[in-house]
């Protein structure tokens, strides 16, 4: 279990069993931590800032408004926006082994800055290409980078560290920009027309649309009408990863559908989805996902088709 849980559980104190709160403050951020000792449905949760949240231990089912409920495990967050209505289902939480996660909430004159910023240093110099504050729920799977500076935000909370409201507001900062590359692929993925204008999101869509291709990134920056260094930059300014990680990905969401969908052996679906070499599509699989293609199909299967 995480150190610092088990330093937090040393210092909580729990009043009732259904979503125990205990808040930690700082400047520009407010720390939420929530533990459940029993199961229950549709407990109602809100907040009038933007959240991110994590699971630490157990497992919740997430009620959205108008989305379709998901499975919410401890390594995964989701981002929530001001007033968002959520009701929460604890399937499997006891007195001895709680359902945990952290909120941190964030002062959104903090995000704003921090937007700004993100945009002066990545502008594409091109119509309507700047981010905009976002009001939709994200659920964020495998992301490390997102984990290991809320575990860092968890740990700083909790530190008698005279400097640190200073560290948590690099930290946040650091977490807002995270976030902001985090979201840019996730918003294109959900076809929302953020960056319509953007060259950058013109190239998003072309990768989608032709992922079983060959695509290389000189393919890509003739697209864009850019030069292959000036757009590789470019690229990974605003989505945090080089062209071709961020294609692998597309690839990998591409193929964990067809392995959830249809009775396609994993070499054609390797191909399907744009790799020529299986044991590549393999070995990058299980080091984003965390887990083999044999596994993925056998875990849900076990898990939604009994």
């Amino acid at each position: 279990m995480n150190a610092n849980f088990l330093k937090y559980r040393s210092t909580r104190k729990l009043t009732t069993t259904v979503e125990n709160r205990t808040v930690y403050s700082g400047d520009f951020a407010e720390l939420n931590i929530f533990e459940t000792g029993e199961v229950a449905e549709k407990v109602p949760l809100q907040f009038d800032f933007p959240i991110i949240a994590s699971m630490l231990t157990g497992k919740k089912i997430m009620h959205l408004e108008d989305k379709p409920a998901f499975d919410f495990f401890p390594g995964e967050s989701v981002v929530l926006p001001s007033n968002e209505k959520i009701s929460i289902d604890f399937p499997v939480a006891t007195g001895t082994s709680p359902t945990s996660c952290l909120a941190l909430g964030i002062d959104p004159e903090k995000i704003r800055e921090t937007v700004e910023l993100f945009n002066n240093k990545t502008r594409v110099h091109y119509e309507n290409d700047q981010y905009e504050i976002d009001d939709t729920t994200h659920h964020l799977e495998n992301n490390e980078q997102v984990q290991l500076v809320l575990s860092r935000v968890f740990q700083t909370f909790l530190s008698d560290n005279i400097a640190k409201d200073a560290l948590l507001d690099l930290m946040i900062q650091e977490l807002i920009l995270r976030l902001l590359q985090s979201r840019a692929r996730s918003m294109l993925l959900d076809s929302t027309t953020l960056f319509e204008h953007n060259r950058m999101a013109y190239i998003v869509k072309y990768m989608k649309e032709h992922l079983g291709e060959n695509i290389t990134v000189t393919q890509l920056a003739n697209i864009a009408c850019m030069s292959t260094s000036n757009f590789y930059r470019i690229f990974k300014n605003t989505y945090g990863v080089s062209p071709v990680d961020f294609l692998n990905g597309q690839r990998i969401t591409f193929a964990k559908t067809l392995i959830r969908n249809t009775e396609m052996s994993f070499t054609e679906i390797a191909f399907q989805a744009g790799f020529n070499n299986p044991s590549y599509f393999s070995r990058l699989f299980k080091r984003l996902e965390k887990i083999t293609p044999n596994k993925f199909r056998k875990n849900f299967r076990e898990k939604f088709l009994k």
